[in-house]
């Protein structure tokens, strides 16, 4: 009945507004926003002691798959649902704008799309989609003369009936008969792996559970290495040998990664010679590898794990070529003997350079080819193996990104890479290594009888922070868009982990644009755009950089006159999360609104608490709290515990029930902490996926209703609601 009264009420307000430009106060005024018991929680830790009334938010796995709630279970749940309530009483007067854009973005989608094939052994593998279909088919069509498609894996048939549904690592075997996948349908990326026999169309008995997706298959066709997770914390942490036609109880034990802060994986080398296990954390790696030929021979350690060396590895001949950091801060390419592989034997193929960071490498028979980094930008440096023919693939736009792809294709001189930029859609290109020849295999089809790349115009620039750092900033407007103190702008930015923010082209930001957006990608420290040092002066104890970097971006648009604190808004989502809810705290009164997706914000109790997944092979990256240094610093800086009592602005929170990186009771506590304590009358709404985890909805159209709920919610701030 309360929610049939918030929408009826706000159906009437939105009537009464309709003839008229709408002006403060909002329809939301009129709504009474959910409030939640609170339970008070003593956390005394070093010399400090926090009271935490929402700490009761958090359940287990097992309270949320019981058949039925118990109380506990029932109050969150109740919670939120009352916040999605909330959230679609405040927003009932743009249901015909989300609607309109919704419809505008999966419009710009073709509907029957496929994908640029790549070679594998003989067959050609390619996903295609029909319309009307949510999910893919995945297919593969044998390199001879008039050759039938095979559907290897009918996507909109297996997800029939499933709220939430997901393939993931899908592995040939080497006789090419057998296909190997893992599913998952919780949204946790628990994946079952399945086995189909591509021969005869028949699914095998073989399951196995609780696995990461994907399996590294032997030489004799029957043998798979696979991931399994800790049950609690979803830690990789076991490696499994499984022969097919045997039950998965019987699957032999061949490592496991006992050290908490690490997790691992197992893959099969380009070369199809070895099956390699790794084990990595943030600062650290090791590997070890097998011949694919003997599945059940001894393992070989290639250089034992030391912390602060990171290295990734390559084959080649007889040798391992090995990206490391070892004596190269932003990493060098290495080779050595596959029988004498620790770091003594390593032999530098291309030194360290203090301005390129070495990003990737991949062989080829004839070739070299290197992702490397300057000043910011992505480059694609193709070389013969005897340093002969030495060059770079060269590109216009003033940001970009461009990467090599998928190129499992051994002997060859054909490289294949993707290219895009802020106005040019995605684009994969054949390029010859050796006559410097490219041709274009497919360009993102924008459906839009409108769009053309240069109706758009793009930027890129350096701002300098509060300490001297000059900060990378790239944007793009819609050609006729005015940069003044009315132009609404809207600042992205991640900031973590190294990972590195590129420029890409998003059909679905036209929408934005067409409305007189500016969209802008602050390239802010805490990932690595500038170099490993980018990376190292943005975390731990220097965190805070990525906060005051963005904050820095934002007054400097600001002056500059992109834009005003009236009409700039600010997006980041997970650990770009945890950066929104820091510069809510940090400068609230820069932004006119604020969008926070899945944000990583209780960072102190989850950081405390070895149980939730992520935590301890993340300490690296934000320090452990029980050390005091790091403790402290934390405090700092972390959302929930530093929310005041004062003015903040309208801001958006989404977040999943499902979530495995950022459990969901972090943006719940956060909202409810927020709603008791600011003194302004802004919107503040959080959208709840009851169905879904960490990366949304999984349907190929249903995501975007949530990026249709987050347009809306800018443009209403904008009072752009027209229908």
């Amino acid at each position: 009945m309360k929610k049939l009264v918030f929408l009826l009420l706000a159906s009437f307000i939105v009537l009464s507004c309709k003839t008229e430009e709408k002006e403060t106060p909002r329809p939301y005024l009129s709504l009474t926003p959910p409030t939640t018991k609170k339970i008070p929680k003593t956390l005394k830790e070093h010399d400090t002691t926090r009271i935490d009334n929402y700490f009761w938010m958090r359940l287990s796995d097992e309270q949320k798959n019981a058949d039925t709630p118990d109380a506990q279970t029932q109050d969150v749940l109740n919670y939120l649902n009352a916040e999605n309530d909330y959230k679609n009483a405040a927003m009932w007067h743009t249901k015909d704008l989300q609607d309109t854009l919704y419809n505008e973005i999966i419009s710009r989608i073709k509907k029957d799309d496929s994908s640029v094939p790549y070679t594998d052994n003989g067959y050609s593998y390619y996903t295609r989609f029909e319309e009307g279909n949510d999910y893919p088919l995945y297919c593969r069509k044998k390199i001879t003369p008039d050759a039938k498609e095979e559907i290897l894996l009918n996507g909109p048939k297996m997800a029939k009936g499933l709220s939430y549904f997901a393939i993931g690592g899908r592995s040939i075997s080497p006789s090419n008969e057998l296909l190997a996948f893992g599913i998952d349908t919780i949204s946790r990326r628990k994946y079952t792996i399945y086995f189909k026999n591509l021969i005869t169309g028949e699914r095998l008995n073989d399951q196995l559970t609780n696995t990461t997706s994907s399996v590294a298959w032997a030489n004799d066709n029957k043998t798979v290495f696979y991931v399994t997770k800790d049950p609690v914390t979803l830690r990789s942490n076991k490696i499994y040998k499984h022969v097919l036609g045997t039950d998965q109880s019987e699957d032999e034990l061949v490592f496991e990664e006992k050290d908490e802060t690490f997790r691992t994986f197992v893959y099969r080398t380009r070369s199809d010679k070895f099956i390699v296990i790794g084990s990595s954390q943030t600062l650290s790696t090791e590997y070890r590898f097998l011949d694919a030929d003997t599945p059940n021979g001894d393992w070989k350690v290639i250089q034992p794990r030391e912390k602060g060396l990171e290295y990734r590895v390559s084959h080649y001949g007889d040798h391992f070529y090995i990206r490391t950091n070892l004596n190269a801060t932003n990493f060098k390419l290495v080779k050595t003997p596959i029988n004498a592989s620790t770091k003594e034997n390593w032999e530098d193929v291309i030194p360290h350079r203090k301005d390129v960071l070495l990003d990737g490498v991949t062989v080829f028979k004839n070739h070299l080819v290197l992702d490397e980094r300057k000043s910011g930008l992505s480059t694609i440096r193709v070389m013969e193996w005897d340093g002969s023919n030495d060059h770079y693939i060269e590109f216009n736009d003033p940001a970009y990104a461009a990467f090599t792809t998928t190129n499992i294709d051994f002997d060859t001189s054909v490289l294949r890479y993707g290219y895009a930029s802020l106005t040019t859609p995605y684009s994969t290109f054949d390029y010859n290594m050796n006559d410097k020849s490219q041709q274009l295999l497919k360009q993102e089809e924008v459906v839009d009888s409108n769009f053309a790349t240069d109706n758009y115009i793009s930027e890129r620039f350096f701002v300098t922070a509060r300490d001297g750092a000059e900060v990378p900033v790239s944007l793009v407007y819609k050609k006729g868009t005015k940069k003044s103190a009315d132009t609404p702008l809207l600042l992205y930015a991640y900031g973590s982990y190294g990972s590195i923010t590129e420029p890409f082209f998003s059909a679905t930001r036209l929408s934005l644009l067409n409305r007189g957006f500016i969209y802008a990608i602050a390239h802010v420290r805490g990932g690595q755009e500038m170099g490993r040092h980018w990376y190292e002066d943005g975390k731990l104890l220097k965190k805070r950089n990525t906060f005051t970097d963005f904050i820095d971006c934002g007054k400097h648009l600001v002056k500059e006159g992109y834009t005003s604190s009236d009409h700039l808004y600010a997006y980041g989502g997970s650990a770009g999360g945890l950066l929104m809810g820091g510069i809510l705290n940090m400068e609230p009164e820069l932004w006119n609104g604020v969008v926070a997706a899945v944000p990583f914000v209780d960072v102190i109790s989850t950081m405390w608490d070895e149980t939730i997944p992520l935590t301890t092979f993340e300490f690296d990256e934000w320090g452990n709290p029980k050390d005091k240094e790091y403790y402290d610093y934390m405090m700092s800086y972390s959302p929930y515990d530093n929310v005041e009592a004062k003015d903040y602005p309208n801001t958006l929170i989404t977040t999943g029930y499902w979530d495995s990186q950022v459990q969901y009771w972090e943006p719940a506590k956060w909202i409810a902490k927020l709603r008791e304590l600011k003194t302004d009358d802004n919107l503040l709404i959080m959208d709840c996926d009851m169905e879904t985890g960490h990366g949304g909805a999984s349907g190929r159209f249903a995501r975007y209703k949530r990026t249709a709920l987050t347009y809306a919610f800018l443009l209403d701030l904008e009072n752009k609601t027209e229908e």
